[in-house]
């Protein structure tokens, strides 16, 4: 938790930096694919992502370190050539990983949110799942099991290999030569997340393409055909929590409406987008079925909107940097304080992504929000500790949750308006 906690202190600004750049870049080019609101989101569900991660809620059905002891034939030392084979065996887990949350009814709801953006950006890289409970990959690396790598090396080389799939999610790099043939490439992984019909549900690679070649899944990207992104039910919605649980609330809704008890069972491991005849017909749900002639989710938000989301995603950064920072001083204070902080998080975003939705909800959610984060410094007189930096940081607060409280409220009295002059 603490480890992890310091690795993201360091990797969480360099992200940033390069996120900015590409829009900046783009921008000198003439071709800038970060839509603000868009960004805006994708950083949010980033930031939801690496506080349950940080927080550790979830549970592995087995762990690698059990597999490990139980099922290992030999112990191999922990050599250079050691790291490099557990590289290989958790991209070969990870393509299986992502296979099956793209094939199977109940495991895209883990990875909807990656494929929800219907651009194709470096922040749209940082959309993961907050809606994982149950983790299979431990299982998928039954090869490394086998061989007795050390669960020391799978911790050191998981960060590493999750980091080295960011770089790929861009349209400002074209074809790269010979490494089209060994690597996922950002050609390649446009292709993945395109939603037409030549390339839906192709390369799954995370770090090396042959994986697809191999088992059948690769598709090149076409000059012919432009890739189109998003997914085919789109979401509708910049709130990051709300995307991680639409495709289970789906789910949940079709099997209890179907009248087939043989339905009410399977959805769950149908592929992926299917439902029971009879729910279909009785509650359609909208699908793109022209990839070229659809309206992307881009509602109308004034300059000042735009500003007020920077503004609020800017103050979550500062909070989830002192938490990952401070996460030891925090929980030995009170062993509850970093879930309650973790509670928060996760309030915060929902109310700025609500907000950008032009949803009323928004000034309730940031209400909860503000007024627990004023009982904490009332009756704490502290902000998690945060008196060891310097006392001001509790003033400075107060008059940001009071401020952000009034703040949304004009916001959400101006939608209100908004919708009855329409």
């Amino acid at each position: 938790m603490e480890t992890y906690g310091k690795i993201l202190l360091i990797a969480m600004p360099a992200f940033l930096a390069l996120v900015l750049f590409e829009k900046f870049y783009g921008w000198y080019k003439g071709n800038d694919t970060v839509n603000n609101m868009d960004m805006i989101a994708s950083l949010s569900s980033g930031i939801t992502n690496v506080t349950k991660d940080v927080l550790g809620i979830s549970v592995a059905i087995i762990s690698y370190s059990w597999l490990v002891n139980k099922i290992a034939v030999i112990h191999i030392q922990s050599t250079f050539l050691i790291y490099v084979i557990a590289f290989f065996s958790l991209d070969f887990a990870g393509y299986w990983t992502h296979r099956i949350a793209h094939e199977y009814n109940f495991f895209w709801n883990n990875h909807i949110i990656h494929h929800s953006s219907e651009e194709y950006n470096l922040a749209c890289a940082l959309r993961q799942s907050i809606s994982v409970f149950v983790k299979i990959y431990g299982i998928l690396l039954l090869p490394a099991a086998l061989l007795g790598i050390s669960p020391t090396v799978i911790a050191t080389i998981a960060p590493l290999h999750l980091f080295a799939q960011f770089w790929y999610h861009t349209k400002h790099i074209h074809k790269m030569g010979f490494l089209e043939k060994i690597i996922v490439t950002p050609s390649h992984h446009r292709v993945h997340h395109a939603i037409n019909a030549e390339y839906i549900d192709k390369n799954y690679s995370q770090i090396f393409i042959f994986w697809d070649k191999l088992f059948g899944t690769f598709q090149e990207e076409l000059p012919e055909v432009p890739a189109v992104y998003g997914i085919t039910r789109p979401v509708q919605t910049w709130n990051p929590i709300k995307i991680n649980f639409l495709h289970l609330w789906l789910l949940i809704k079709d099997a209890w409406r179907t009248n087939s008890w043989k339905d009410k069972c399977r959805i769950w491991i149908m592929p992926t987008g299917w439902r029971p005849a009879d729910v279909a017909e009785k509650y359609p749900v909208f699908k793109i079925n022209d990839v070229y002639h659809f309206t992307k989710y881009q509602p109308k938000a004034s300059q000042l909107l735009v500003s007020w989301s920077y503004i609020q995603l800017f103050m979550m950064l500062l909070f989830i940097s002192y938490l990952f920072g401070n996460i030891a001083y925090i929980n030995s204070l009170n062993a509850t304080f970093i879930y309650w902080y973790g509670l928060f998080i996760f309030l915060s975003v929902y109310a700025y992504t609500e907000l950008m939705d032009k949803n009323k909800l928004a000034f309730i959610v940031e209400m909860i929000k503000n007024m627990m984060g004023i009982y904490f410094i009332l009756r704490y007189s502290d902000w998690f500790g945060s008196n060891l930096i310097h006392p001001m940081i509790n003033q400075i607060l107060l008059i940001y949750f009071s401020a952000s409280s009034i703040i949304s409220a004009v916001f959400c009295v101006e939608f209100m308006k908004e919708k009855k002059s329409i």
